[in-house]
């Protein structure tokens, strides 16, 4: 049994994608770039944004981190909590608890921003921390936030952790922490982007999910 679950925030436990993708629209905004398709900007949800925004439109490091700075005007006003929690999570979590596993977040998202939005959901009492990003972006990947949690808690033996994700993100960190992971298909990324970044589960739903995890 895996006494410790660690799980990402966007994409896995709520569904951020209006927030983000309108965060992302306004920075575009500013730079004179229009965007028809807003689900066209759902690649940003989950990734860490400095390197989202290289990746998909060409910006050099200097302009990806001005970006972030003009996406938080955005984000920090009404993007935060244009977000919902997935159907379930709330159950999801309350069973968990109650069989004896310790709960914890670990997301790329700052974790500032990440506490609020925990508690704005009332899904703070399910867990033991809430680890993110910080904001000067020195530790953003997903392999550093899960040591950084690991660390703040104690833990030594990431074979009693399990990290759940979306993205590919998530399984990386996974796999650099030397631990098992299991990829969510209700969030953000691809049943192939999940396998190819080396999920060691995959479950479809917030459902099947729960199963999983009692299986481990």
């Amino acid at each position: 049994m895996k006494k410790y679950i660690f799980f990402d925030l966007d994409g896995t436990l709520t569904d951020s994608a209006e927030g983000i993708t309108n965060s992302v629209a306004y920075v575009l905004k500013y730079y004179g770039i229009s965007v028809k398709d807003k689900s066209t900007l759902n690649v940003f949800v989950g990734p860490p944004l400095v390197e989202s925004f290289m990746k998909y439109y060409g910006f050099d490091r200097e302009q990806a981190r001005a970006s972030v700075e003009i996406y938080r005007e955005y984000f920090e006003d009404k993007g935060m909590f244009e977000n919902a929690v997935y159907p379930g999570i709330p159950e999801l979590l309350d069973g968990l608890k109650k069989d004896g596993y310790k709960l914890y977040v670990a997301t790329s998202k700052p974790e500032q921003y990440s506490v609020k939005i925990i508690e704005h959901f009332g899904l703070a009492e399910y867990f033991e921390m809430v680890g993110g990003a910080d904001m000067n972006e020195t530790r953003v990947h997903k392999g550093d936030v899960i040591r950084y949690v690991m660390e703040s808690c104690g833990f030594t033996d990431s074979s009693e952790i399990v990290m759940v994700g979306d993205r590919e993100n998530d399984m990386n960190g996974a796999k650099q922490n030397h631990m098992e992971s299991v990829g969510v298909l209700y969030g953000y990324g691809s049943r192939e982007e999940l396998e190819n970044s080396g999920a060691c589960h995959i479950a479809k739903t917030v459902e099947e999910l729960g199963k999983v995890l009692r299986s481990l």
